[in-house]
């Protein structure tokens, strides 16, 4: 496990659009279908990486809270199912039914999505107006496994808040930090070819 941090996108970015398998309908969903006239988060997670496992159960409970806001939320995960086979769509829709995602959980195999927003870790969180313009980027909140502090997911809950209540973007976002995303070299194949 290599610990990285987010990039921090430029404030203001277009989200880039995508269209991605969700791995538990079997469907491909793009981002036209997904976001929200409210505003979107779109979030880089996997299976296997202890700091999405730190998190699961809270970011659940806080994503829960903003959909029913009318906020859309999108996971995507990027890895290399190679080297990290835990995370292959098999098992990304095992932990969406386990953790009863109410949002998609979108595989990104040849990770051109990833590399478009650049997502450089998991968990990475970014938040999109009304017109798919970057708002937030940065972490969920200050829990980190073995640090004894909550997983409250007030960083995200508060970007979040301010989409809801039209406000300006919050001035201070710190990045995420995780384990690095798991790039694939270009000589190995995909995992569906």
């Amino acid at each position: 496990m290599s610990l990285t941090p987010s990039n921090m996108l430029p404030l203001g970015t277009v989200a880039p659009d995508f269209k991605l398998p969700d791995t538990v309908s079997g469907k491909k969903k793009t981002l036209d279908k997904l976001k929200s006239p409210i505003a979107t988060v779109i979030m880089f997670i996997c299976n296997h990486c202890p700091y999405v496992q730190h998190i699961q159960s809270q970011l659940v409970v806080a994503c829960h809270d903003f959909i029913l806001r009318g906020i859309g939320v999108v996971a995507i995960n990027a890895n290399d199912v190679h080297t990290h086979p835990d995370d292959a769509p098999e098992h990304m829709a095992e932990v969406s039914q386990q953790y009863h995602y109410r949002f998609p959980y979108l595989f990104d195999e040849e990770q051109k999505v990833a590399k478009a927003y650049q997502a450089a870790c998991t968990p990475d969180f970014f938040l999109f107006d009304c017109n798919t313009k970057l708002t937030y980027r940065g972490r969920f909140d200050n829990s980190t496994p073995g640090n004894g502090k909550p997983v409250t997911g007030n960083d995200l809950r508060q970007a979040m808040h301010t989409m809801i209540q039209d406000k300006p973007p919050l001035t201070s976002q710190i990045p995420s930090i995780g384990c690095n995303i798991k790039w694939r070299p270009e000589n190995v194949p995909q995992y569906f070819s």
